[in-house]
């Protein structure tokens, strides 16, 4: 499907005669994976008989079985498709965003996907969003029953707003109150398809592989379903923002604040904000705590990328729902009783992504081994350091080199954390607690310094939260995607 690899061995397949029926893909003519080597064995109809896997067909055609076959060899578009239902989407509700990246969001989806969704026959309620928040304002207002998923198209702004109306209107009806930081939140079970029509399309990126709109849409239309994690971030009893990619305090965070003073520049204005931010070479003074991720069966540097049917995002998730049952039982100490570690310093910046964070511009992300649904984020704390060494750092973000090879830099893997900036750390007991927790302080600079007390923003995947002291919670596999991961290339 579209640049993905190759297929793994699927259950069902249909026997296609090649006078008999076509299989209709205009206008996504190589979206489709084909097998065409010789079919042999009992099952086999004839030598002329190819085989195509149900799960990965739009639409089939019939054609009369005595109607003169076309002598061009190619495939013939025919009247009447018979579509696949299955437990594949049937209605949609669409969000399009005319505005975000190059505005080109309307175009792409009635030339790309709109057509494909009509071969498919899936019918679709749009929407075409004028101002911000009006898709998160209108998932709260209607009722949502009527529909199999929401696609949104537009950018990662365009997911995030449609993200928190899901988020929020489940948590509603099922009066759970999410400014609780310690609120065990419901999932959804309407899945979300991204069309991607941003500047970055990040989450697209990270879960499919590639931003190719039509590759997008086949996953909408096939029903694939992804699990991915998503995290709560608070301040004191307060809900900011949930956050599925980056949260990024100091160069990021500045960066975005930076940035959306500029949006007259368009698109340059990432560009020249990252350049400037590069150049004044700010960093923060503050504390960081965290929980590290007992639960998974990975780790941020063993070069395991998270694929399709990932084996550590099951494995993961299987061994946190048995922690949680200990813990609800009282076999093993409650959340309070758990390690925290410490981290206090100057930072240069401090991310925390729930995936890769992949785009094209960084083919491997921020954290190329951190796995869509594993319940848990990588904490990456770049420490203060040269400016020449920050360049290297951001470097390799664009090549194969690995990115946490650098003394300045740590990277944990973690299901909490906590951040209090220092001129701020006395503000937030409850934040303060955690810092007395067992392992004491690691910090490598010295407690008395004249390091700069100004304080950074958040940069919360695109967004600009302005909180120094923010509580971090990853919710294991909270949301469904239209997708099914990046697959292996063949």
């Amino acid at each position: 499907m579209g640049a993905m690899g190759a297929a793994e061995p699927l259950q069902s397949v249909l026997w296609v005669k090649q006078e008999r029926c076509a299989v209709s893909l205009e206008p996504a003519r190589a979206l489709l994976r084909w097998w065409r080597s010789p079919v042999t064995g009992p099952c086999a109809p004839d030598a002329n008989a190819c085989c195509v896997p149900v799960s990965e067909i739009i639409a089939v055609e019939e054609t009369d079985v005595h109607e003169k076959q076309s002598s061009s060899g190619r495939w013939q578009k025919m009247e009447n498709p018979f579509a696949f239902t299955a437990s594949r989407p049937k209605h949609l509700l669409v969000f399009i965003n005319p505005f975000g990246g190059k505005g080109q969001g309307k175009h792409i989806y009635e030339k790309k996907v709109a057509p494909l969704f009509t071969l498919a026959s899936i019918t679709t309620e749009i929407i075409i969003t004028e101002h911000a928040n009006q898709a998160k304002e209108t998932l709260y207002e209607i009722n949502t029953d009527s529909y199999d998923g929401i696609v949104c198209v537009g950018g990662d702004g365009m997911f995030s707003e449609v993200l928190h109306g899901v988020i929020g209107r489940t948590q509603r009806n099922a009066g759970i109150d999410p400014n609780h930081p310690r609120a065990v939140l419901v999932p959804s079970t309407l899945r979300i398809g991204i069309i991607p029509a941003g500047s970055t399309d990040c989450v697209c990126y990270s879960t499919v592989g590639t931003n190719d709109a039509e590759t997008s849409a086949l996953h909408i239309i096939v029903g694939d379903s992804l699990a991915i994690d998503v995290s709560s971030v608070h301040h004191n009893s307060t809900l900011l923002r949930y956050s599925v990619s980056l949260l990024g305090y100091g160069f990021y965070g500045d960066l975005i604040k930076d940035s959306e003073k500029k949006r007259w520049m368009g698109l340059v204005r990432y560009d020249f904000s990252g350049l400037k931010t590069f150049l004044s070479h700010q960093y923060y003074e503050g504390t960081v705590s965290f929980l590290p991720a007992q639960h998974t069966v990975g780790s941020p540097r063993d070069k395991k990328p998270c694929r399709a049917g990932c084996f550590v995002c099951r494995q993961s998730k299987q061994q946190l729902e048995e922690e949680q049952k200990k813990a609800l039982y009282g076999l093993e100490n409650a959340e309070e009783m758990e390690e925290w570690q410490v981290v206090c310093g100057k930072f240069l910046a401090i991310n925390a992504t729930n995936m890769s964070c992949a785009c094209p511009r960084s083919p491997g992300g921020m954290s190329p081994a951190a796995h869509l649904g594993d319940g848990s984020s990588d904490l990456i704390l770049i420490r203060k350091c040269s400016r020449f060494n920050f360049l290297r750092f951001l470097v390799r973000h664009t090549n194969q080199d690995d990115q946490f090879d650098f003394t300045f830099v740590e990277v944990y893997r973690v299901k909490k954390f906590q951040f209090t900036s220092k001129h701020v750390e006395d503000e937030d007991s409850d934040l303060k607690e955690h810092g007395k927790q067992p392992f004491g302080q690691i910090c490598n600079d010295s407690p008395i310094c004249s390091c700069s007390t100004s304080r950074s923003s958040w940069n919360c995947d695109g967004e600009v939260l302005y909180s120094p002291a923010i509580e971090v919670r990853v919710h294991c596999q909270l949301v469904r995607l239209f997708a099914r991961g990046i697959e292996e290339k063949s």
